[in-house]
C-alpha cells in the first residue's frame, strides 16, 4: 500500500465503520421490536445497509480491493441473511465486517505512522 492509498484506506475505513456501528445499534433496536413493526424496521435498514455497501465497492476501487474482500463478503452475508427472512443473524455478519474495517484503518494508520505522516 502507497501512501495516497493508505489515507484513502483510513479516510474509507472511519467512514465505513461509523455506518457499520450504527447498522449494529439498529439491529440491536430491530431485534427488540414486537413483531408488528419489525416490517417498519426493515424498510429503513435495508437501504442503509446497501448504502455502506456501495461505499465498500467504492473503496475496493479507489483503495487495494483486497483489502475489503472480507468487508464486502460479511456484509454481503448480511443483507442475504435479511432478504431471508433472518434479519436477527445479520448482527453476526455486520461485527464480523466491522472488525475487517477496523483492521484496514490500523493498517493504513501504521503505514502513515512508518511514512512520519502521523
Amino acid at each position: 500500500m502507497d501512501t495516497k492509498e493508505a489515507i484513502l484506506a483510513f479516510s474509507q475505513s472511519e467512514k465505513a465503520k461509523a455506518g457499520l456501528l450504527m447498522v449494529s445499534q439498529l439491529l440491536e433496536i430491530y431485534n427488540g421490536l414486537p413483531d408488528h413493526e419489525r416490517h417498519a424496521g426493515e424498510r429503513f435498514l435495508r437501504p442503509l445497509i446497501a448504502m455502506i455497501a456501495s461505499e465498500i465497492h467504492l473503496s475496493k476501487k479507489m483503495t487495494p480491493a483486497d483489502l475489503w474482500t472480507p468487508v464486502d463478503k460479511s456484509l454481503n452475508t448480511a443483507l442475504v441473511m435479511m432478504n431471508s427472512g433472518v434479519l436477527s443473524e445479520a448482527t453476526y455478519h455486520v461485527v464480523q465486517a466491522i472488525s475487517a474495517v477496523t483492521t484496514i484503518g490500523q493498517r493504513a494508520m501504521q503505514h502513515l505512522i512508518n511514512q512520519k505522516l502521523l
